[in-house]
């Protein structure tokens, strides 16, 4: 059972979402709040597997929550759902430990399979949105500090295959390494990079240029 808590402040979309997660075998909205202001106080209690937050909320934003809620739970699994598209707010949005980043467009089948794959230890993203951020990535690559990370040549490659997209199962495949070796390799990346989600460690090793 996938346990998950929403915020957002639009009451019929998140009590939508809401309903929906707990019509669907498998999934359990725990609680939904309006604002950060009033989930920070509880989220340590409910112990979430995966939070589902909009970015643009009165108050303490998205992104700032974001922050905040990582400090509590650090392995929190995250999904930004938004109107919002915009290359900076996605980056802003990653980099403060958002695993996965949708549109409000999305459909509540593609929000259902957002948060599985989050679970699972993916970063889900509309393609548009996937798109942007491995362009603004690639924008702000940076060769300073390059030496101060090392990953081997296989961590690089598994990392820059999931950065264009690419499942655990396809990079397993295309290696001939096991599933479980990929994830043990991204443990070590994780570590490395000091990351806390897919979408994460990839855009700080753009950032480093070590990808």
């Amino acid at each position: 059972m996938i346990k998950i808590v929403i915020v957002e402040d639009n009451t019929i979309f998140r009590e939508g979402i809401a309903a929906f997660l707990n019509g669907t075998d498998g999934f359990k909205c725990l609680k939904t709040f309006d604002k950060y202001e009033s989930l920070l106080p509880e989220i340590a209690e409910l112990k979430p597997d995966v939070l589902i937050s909009d970015i643009n909320l009165p108050g303490i934003s998205g992104i700032e929550g974001v922050r905040e809620v990582r400090k509590i739970l650090p392995e929190l699994k995250i999904v930004m759902l938004t109107v919002y598209e915009d290359d900076k707010r996605i980056f802003d949005a990653l980099i403060s430990g958002a695993s996965g980043y949708l549109s409000k467009k999305s459909s509540p089948t593609k929000i259902i399979e957002a948060v599985k794959e989050v679970y699972d230890g993916g970063s889900p993203m509309n393609s548009e949105i996937a798109g942007k951020v491995i362009q603004l990535l690639r924008m702000q690559v940076k060769s300073e500090n390059q030496d101060e990370i090392q990953l081997s040549s296989k961590e690089k490659l598994i990392l820059e295959s999931l950065a264009d997209g690419k499942t655990y199962k396809t990079v397993s495949d295309e290696l001939f390494i096991s599933v479980h070796t990929v994830r043990y390799h991204i443990k070590n990346i994780y570590d490395k990079l000091h990351a806390h989600s897919q979408s994460e460690a990839i855009a700080i090793a753009y950032k480093k240029g070590l990808i």
